[in-house]
């Protein structure tokens, strides 16, 4: 059953509820598809940090008890340079400052907040709002807020994707009481440690390593302390921004380059010989090397997965599913075995991507024969880390396919096997 926004706000009396009308998304979609960002999953963030910002900011503005004049943290030119690389929004209010986090995640049992946040210096706030946007619904929910003493005191702190975590019912509801505290009390002097300082050498070799281009923010690709020493300095965190638009444009032009006008609509059938050899092409890379660009969610879940481990040839891609995902990436696994009969076992998995740590539900992986018959599918759950196949063989010489779907959009990746010395 889905409850209306009036029904909610019954249920919910203490937290706020801001209506998401159609024309808001519209117009918060326009303003990001002004600005740059290196990939879907960034976007998509900017998105909704960007409808989080104008519908609370417009909330504020239009209550009548409140008379804070809410302005943002940073100017909003280098707003994107942000929301490149890390989810969250912080605005100020005389001497107090709180950082909103929005999420589209349709279930809420935890506020997870990016470390950057909370143990950067000039990033930190005294306040941390959980917001909740609810897309389909038309619907923004202020579940409460933490303080900062709060998240540091009470917080899980994860290490594998660097966030610090409350249960909702840990939150404050009332936002009245944040609003009435920075009226009567001086804003808490807050204790965080400083960062180290960079050489230039150390800088540069930095911000070259983060900007290759990746479906997913760099920050888990080195030290908390090298990345915030990076990102907490304005000059150096555009520089990063604009470093990771120029290899992202020069990826994309290479990529033209190499297929021909006569290749643009012919299906590419992958030769699994080839990966014997470490040979990967059309965006499949080996496992090894996507481990080691690949955030730390996924490279845990890989690495805890027995039966991958069994496996000797291993590769892996990323897979786009458009706005299907909002953003979202996925990575495709496909491991194979040599056997003695001139076949191949196929083990294949699929992995959500962009530092997510479950899959999104009604994803169908599949598997096709050489003449497009279903052999196998699964579909993926609520909080499912992964999906697979069966382990199946695969014939010398003849080709199957893997298809991944949501919805009306799938993408097939085709298949086949020579062996080392045919004939």
């Amino acid at each position: 059953m889905v409850l209306k926004l009036d029904e909610l706000m019954v249920i919910y009396p203490q937290q706020i509820w801001i209506e998401l009308t159609a024309k808001e998304q519209k117009k918060a979609w326009q303003q990001i598809q002004k600005q740059e960002y290196s990939n879907a999953a960034t976007r998509w963030n900017a998105y909704l940090n960007c409808l989080c910002l104008n519908s609370f900011l417009n909330w504020v503005a239009e209550d009548p008890d409140l008379q804070e004049n809410l302005k943002l943290w940073s100017d909003e030119a280098s707003l994107p340079s942000f929301w490149e690389v890390v989810n969250g929004i912080k605005l100020s209010f005389g001497n107090t400052q709180l950082v909103l986090i929005p999420t589209d995640k349709s279930y809420f049992y935890e506020f997870r907040i990016p470390q950057e946040w909370v143990d950067i210096p000039n990033w930190a706030a005294n306040y941390y709002l959980a917001v909740q946007l609810n897309l389909d619904e038309q619907s923004m929910q202020v579940w409460g807020y933490a303080t900062h003493e709060q998240i540091k005191r009470q917080g899980m702190y994860d290490r594998i994707d660097r966030t610090y975590s409350l249960d909702k019912e840990d939150l404050i509801e009332d936002l009245n009481l944040m609003w009435v505290a920075q009226e009567l009390f001086f804003a808490e002097k807050l204790e965080v440690k400083t960062l180290p300082t960079l050489s230039v050498s150390q800088t540069e070799t930095l911000l070259e390593q983060l900007s290759q281009p990746t479906n997913y923010s760099p920050r888990l690709n080195v030290t908390f302390e090298q990345w915030a020493a990076i990102v907490a300095n304005g000059e150096t965190r555009q520089q990063l921004y604009q470093k990771r638009l120029l290899h992202q444009e020069n990826q994309y032009n290479n990529a033209r380059n190499l297929v021909s006008v006569g290749e643009v609509n012919q299906p590419k059938v992958y030769n699994l010989s080839l990966w014997l050899q470490n040979i990967f092409e059309g965006g499949w890379q080996s496992i090894d090397r996507l481990l080691n660009t690949e955030q730390r969610t996924l490279a845990f879940q890989f690495r805890n997965d027995s039966v991958l481990s069994q496996v000797p040839v291993k590769g892996a891609k990323l897979i786009d599913l458009g706005m299907e995902l909002k953003g979202a990436a996925l990575i495709l696994l496909v491991g194979m075995t040599q056997e003695v009969d001139e076949k191949v076992a196929i083990r294949v998995q699929l992995y959500p991507g962009s530092g997510e740590i479950y899959l999104p539900p009604n994803i169908k992986l599949s598997l096709l024969s050489e003449l497009g018959v279903m052999l196998q599918e699964v579909q993926s759950r609520s909080h499912d880390n992964y999906i697979q196949l069966k382990r199946f063989k695969s014939p010398y010489g003849k080709s199957f396919s893997i298809q991944v779907a949501l919805g009306d959009v799938s993408i097939k990746e085709d298949f086949v096997f020579f062996g080392t010395s045919p004939g």
